[in-house]
């Protein structure tokens, strides 16, 4: 497969979340494999939560790499975002004021969930220059889609991925799908399709390709 490179030098990298664990689950991976190779500055936002899986968040959060005021906990209502869009919008716009990311990781547009799906929406018009990548989240509602996008891993990184995930948030392990049998599942399915032994995939809907020039 061909490979599309991302601009050289410190790059700046927004990742969005609904939930604590949003991040973690759909690209946490990619936040790692990143941070091996490049020069990253990561700033974190977490739309809901209670106080308890905030905390969850911050410890993630600093697993990636990110600092105590590079992570945005809004602290708004779990399975409420469309009830709360003026206070949501206000809250990314205010960001944007300050943080001007290379890259956008969120969730999909298709995604089923509500909260989900709106911030998606909501992330391409705040941040209309940046590259938005929109990660894929597994769940009951059966809503996984096409990638269009993939970033391989290697086996010690969906390793990280998974111990970021059973360390970071305990109070998901009593959830009847959290099992490293689906994440790890869907991390070699996704690099099947791109010839890879494990991959998180992405929606990517706009991007400028770079054709370079003659030497």
């Amino acid at each position: 497969m061909i490979e599309l490179a991302l601009p050289q030098g410190r790059l700046t990298v927004l990742a969005v979340g609904a939930h604590p664990d949003d991040i973690e689950i759909g690209c946490g991976g990619t936040l790692l494999a990143l941070s091996d190779a490049r020069d990253v500055a990561l700033s974190l936002v977490v739309a809901t939560g209670s106080s308890a899986r905030q905390a969850e968040a911050a410890t993630a959060a600093k697993t990636l790499g990110a600092s105590a005021d590079d992570l945005h906990l809004l602290g708004l209502a779990d399975g409420r975002l469309p009830a709360q869009w003026a206070e949501l919008k206000q809250a990314l716009e205010d960001l944007a004021r300050s943080v001007r990311p290379d890259v956008v990781l969120a969730p999909s547009r298709a995604d089923a969930h509500q909260d989900h799906r709106l911030l998606a929406e909501l992330v391409t018009t705040v941040w209309r220059d940046a590259l938005v990548l929109h990660y894929e989240i597994p769940k009951w509602d059966g809503d996984l889609g096409r990638p269009t996008h993939y970033v391989p891993l290697t086996d010690e990184q969906v390793q990280r991925k998974l111990d970021l995930l059973y360390g970071s948030f305990s109070s998901q392990h009593g959830r009847d799908w959290w099992d490293e049998e689906l994440f790890r599942g869907l991390l070699r399915m996704r690099g099947v399709e791109c010839r890879a032994r494990y991959a998180e995939a992405f929606v990517v809907a706009k991007a400028v390709i770079d054709l370079g020039r003659r030497p």
